[in-house]
């Protein structure tokens, strides 16, 4: 396994969504219900709804209420009058049933998170992540995880923007963090471009916003389970 230079590091974020636990597999459930509906009025219904989705991002960000926002605009734009009030309601309720997916730790992660409390008590573990405020706190609640982090940071958004400020906040440099996290995107090409190392954690689903080409770093190592970690961090 290909090692990072790690003594400097003081803090490990963690990403939430898709990192600790199951989340793009229960969004793609809906997605399909509504592809299930708008594919005889359109010739590619994942295209719809990426623009939708886009054009929504600016004004109502991340999250279950965002997504299921953007559903219901894709289907009454691309079908019109066509629907009826059941459908409609059905993939209301779908999206709505989101908002209480069960946030069951992935393989390894809770048995990894103590592993690294018990035997790194000079190192700070964080969860940062984005998305809307309630549903990640709600979620985090679910899993159980939170005992295992000593700052819980929900944000808009993770940009290089995001990550200097929770630098300061954590009065750290930002070659002293440690990212961790499944999107390319979002997790890792941030923390790389503000100086701080990361380790990228693929999962088996990609939303469509958070598709990024494939690349290698000098101070990010790939891992394909989560209990890699101690590994690489002992």
């Amino acid at each position: 396994m290909k090692k990072l230079n790690l003594d400097k590091v003081r803090v490990i974020a963690f990403d939430a969504d898709d990192t600790l636990w199951d989340c793009q597999s229960h969004f793609e459930r809906v997605e399909n219900l509504l592809y299930a509906l708008i594919t005889p009025y359109c010739e590619n219904p994942a295209a719809e709804l990426y623009q939708t989705e886009s054009q929504n991002m600016e004004d109502l960000g991340y999250g279950c209420k965002a997504f299921t926002i953007s559903v219901m605009e894709t289907a009454l734009r691309v079908c019109g009058n066509d629907l009826s009030a059941t459908q409609l309601t059905e993939l209301l309720e779908a999206g709505k049933q989101l908002l209480h997916l069960p946030a069951t730790p992935l393989p390894g992660v809770g048995e990894t998170l103590s592993r690294l409390n018990e035997t790194n008590s000079q190192l700070k573990l964080v969860c940062f992540t984005k998305g809307e405020l309630q549903d990640q706190e709600n979620k985090l609640r679910r899993s159980g995880l939170g005992q295992f982090f000593d700052h819980v940071e929900i944000t808009s958004n993770k940009s290089e923007k995001e990550f200097l400020e929770l630098c300061r906040y954590l009065n750290i440099e930002p070659h002293e963090l440690l990212m961790v996290g499944n999107s390319l995107k979002s997790d890792i090409a941030p923390a790389l471009a503000i100086g701080a190392q990361a380790v990228h954690i693929p999962f088996h689903v990609t939303w469509q916003l958070e598709v990024h080409e494939d690349f290698e770093h000098e101070r990010m190592v790939k891992i394909e389970r989560f209990e890699e970690l101690l590994q690489l961090l002992h």
